[in-house]
Formats: structure tokens, sequence, C-alpha cells
């Protein structure tokens, strides 16, 4: 086997031969055992001359035959050149010598690259700092009760959290202009769904007025036809109800999902649910911080067949998710998931040799700890628990999950950390 010039630094180029004689006793071992089991019209079971499958299926067991050599016989010519081959060869037939006893072929590889780890030392992250407090399980709780508010008709003018139904009719320059006239629209006052001013306009009205109101759309508005431009909107309140918000009482505890109608065990789990919350934002935020101070410190040459498979799963991974949503057959661009497959296999390669470098593999403990965390979600932990340990391909994720953890507190222990207190609504991104 002759290694050739490579095309980049990563490709390499070897001949595979596969012999004329064991390729053709192949095809035919294969033929005639599909005599033995093929169902063709005009033909009993077991019957069918070989001739006759030859020409039905001949071309097919060939290729299937010349496929399953080539493999077995690439996987044997690298097994002495310790190479680590980087997703699947491509096979070029060649012109053989006149009276050859082999078919020749040409298989083109990528291999997987040298890693050498940059120095994050001098990486700065912020690590968030944040504790619960009784405030924000009151503040959680307040918004749990709008929630369930039940909306009843009242006798005054418009407020902010009012639920207003409306017509309305918009004009730009003395003209209608397409979806600027609808009747009976639901709005709930200072939910912001409306374009500035429009709901605002609304504020001190009562059922039955009308009100003219002058509003600007956006400049980034989805209707680029008005987008940028003043409108006026002739609104009509039709029917006006205000919030009534549930008491802090037993059936609010029972409406949460505690039987008992106990308000501390309610107020226990909020502050419970919101301390895992912010742990997982924080250990997000610093995970994010972390592998992009890795991908800033290591340069690597990617293999571009391992690029092309990544987009390839996400080209598949988002069309499952639209089909989801009931949106079959759009056409979805690979080269719009080039970027994220690019990171995504530098990362998993930068990862790859840090963990085996500093010896960061998950240990079962940790894998334990990330599944009874995750358990603690639901109402039955110790069955989330069973399930997971029930298949082992199941403890992937958290195996995953367990191992970033280890390459972020060993980045921690390595770059330059600094802590900062946050609020609540910066953790949480609002």
């Amino acid at each position: 086997m002759q290694m050739s010039e490579n095309a980049s630094s990563l490709e390499r180029r070897i001949d595979v031969a596969v012999p004329v004689a064991k390729f053709n006793q192949e095809v035919e071992k294969r033929l005639q055992k599909l005599a033995h089991t093929v169902k063709l019209h005009g033909f009993r079971p077991g019957k069918v001359p070989l001739k006759v499958v030859a020409q039905q299926f001949g071309q097919q067991v060939r290729q299937e035959v010349l496929e399953s050599e080539l493999e077995s016989r690439f996987v044997d010519a690298i097994k002495d050149k310790s190479l680590k081959v980087a997703g699947f060869p491509k096979f070029e037939a060649k012109k053989g010598e006149e009276g050859s006893e082999s078919l020749v072929f040409g298989a083109i590889f990528e291999i997987y690259p040298e890693v050498a780890l940059g120095d994050i030392s001098g990486a700065k992250i912020t690590r968030p700092v944040f504790e619960v407090t009784t405030a924000d399980v009151d503040r959680t709780l307040e918004t749990l009760r709008k929630q369930r508010a039940v909306f009843e008709p009242v006798d005054r003018a418009a407020e902010s959290g009012d639920k207003v139904d409306i017509d309305f009719a918009g004009k730009i320059d003395g003209e209608t202009f397409e979806g600027g006239t609808a009747k009976g629209v639901p709005v709930v006052l200072g939910e912001g769904k409306m374009i500035a001013g429009f709901e605002s306009a609304i504020i001190g009205m009562k059922p039955g007025e009308t009100k003219s109101a002058k509003v600007t759309f956006p400049k980034d508005y989805h209707g680029k036809e008005v987008a940028g431009k003043k409108a006026v909107f002739e609104i009509t309140l039709n029917r006006l109800e205000a919030p009534k918000l549930p008491e802090f009482d037993a059936e609010f505890a029972k409406s949460l999902g505690v039987e008992n109608g106990d308000m501390e065990a309610v107020r226990a789990e909020i502050e419970a649910n919101l301390k895992r919350e912010v742990k997982r934002r924080i250990q997000a935020k610093l995970k994010d911080q972390v592998m992009q101070a890795l991908l800033d410190s290591t340069q690597i040459e990617l293999p571009n067949s391992l690029v092309e498979m990544e987009k390839y799963r996400l080209v598949d991974q988002a069309r499952q998710d639209l089909e989801a949503r009931g949106m079959k057959d759009m056409p979805i661009p690979q080269d719009m998931f080039d970027e994220q497959a690019r990171r995504r296999v530098n990362l998993g390669l930068i990862l790859a040799e840090l963990v085996k470098t500093h010896e960061l593999h998950a240990k079962p403990e940790q894998i334990r700890a990330v599944i009874e965390e995750f358990a603690e979600n639901y109402e039955h932990p110790e069955e989330v628990v069973r399930w997971h340990y029930a298949e082992p391909s199941r403890l992937n994720d958290a195996e995953s999950f367990a191992l970033e953890e280890n390459v972020v507190a060993w980045a921690l222990g390595s770059a330059k950390v600094k802590d900062k207190a946050v609020t609540f609504e910066e953790l949480m991104g609002n």
C-alpha cells in the first residue's frame, strides 16, 4: 500500500485492491442464496432460475459486495498505519493493468488532527453571584398569582393590566393599509404586544368610547411596507375587564400542585426551584465563557468530513423539529448551519484532548448526582432515577453534562475569574 501526496494536511490517499476471483465468488454466493428466497411473478418460491435472479438483482448485489469488500480491505490497509480516520473514505475506481487479477480503487480520507491545547491562564471569566431571597420567592408567587387571574367586567376607565376588546382602523397619509383594520381584538394592557403608543392610548377610555391615537411603526417592523411610517388609528373600546387575583390560600396552593393546601410548602418548593434554576443559569453562563476561551486559545485544522457530518445531523434535527410543529417539506439549506457545525466539531476535538490530558472523565458518582438533581423536578424522583439506570444508553446525556462540569471546574482553576453580583433579572436574561 502506497501513501500518495496529501491534498491537505489531513487528507490521505491509499490504494485498495479487491481480487476479481474473490469478488465474483462472493457475488455468485449471494445470488445463489437470493435465488432460494426471492419471490418473482411466474415462479414458485425457491425455483427462480439463477440466470433470472442475476438479471434482476445482479447490479445491486455486485454493488453491495464491492462496498463490503472495499470497506473490509480499507480497514485492513490502515490497521498497521496507526491512522485515526475521521469520517468515511471516498473510493474512486482506478484503471488497472490489462489482465489484472484485482479491482483497484483509490481511497481518499481524512485523519483527525493533532490538537495542541492553548493556554487559557490569561482568559478573563466573570462568575455571576446571586442568592435567592424571600423577595424573590414573593415575586415568583405574585407572578403565579397573576397567571391564574380571572377577568371580570368593571364599570370604570381602563387601567394597565385590564383586558379589553377593541376595534381599530388605521391610516397612513390618509390612506388605509393592509392589516391596519380589525374588529373584536383582545388586548391585555401593559403586556406590550401592540406597537408603542397604541396600548397607552387605550388607558383612560371607557366602553363605547372612540379615540384617535398617533403611532409610529418601528423601523425594523416585520411589515416592510409600513416600517418607520407614522399612522393614525381610530380605536373603539367595546368591552373592559379587570383581573381578579386569587387569594394566597389553600385553594391557591392546590392549584400549584400542593394537595394539602399548605402555603409554606408552596414557598419552600418555589425557593428550591429558584435555587436550582439560579444554579443552572450560572453554570450555563460560565460554560459559555469557558468554551469561548478554549476556542480562542486553540487553533485546529478541522476535517471537512466531520463538519459535513455535523451539518447533516443539524439539518436532520431541524427537520424533525419543524415536522413536530406541523411544518413538513420545508427546504433547509445546509449552509445556514456551517458556522454552528464548525464550532461544534472544533469544541468536540478540544474537549476530547482536554479530558484525556487532564483526566477529566465523568465519575459514576458525578453522573448519579446529575440524574438525581434532574429527577427532583418530577413528582416521583426515584422512578426517574431507576428509568435512567435501566438502560445504559440513557446515561449518555448525564455523562456529557458531568464531563462538561469537570471541564468548567478545571478552566475556572486556570483562568482569571472575577465574581460579579447580578440581579435576578440580569441572571434570568429578562
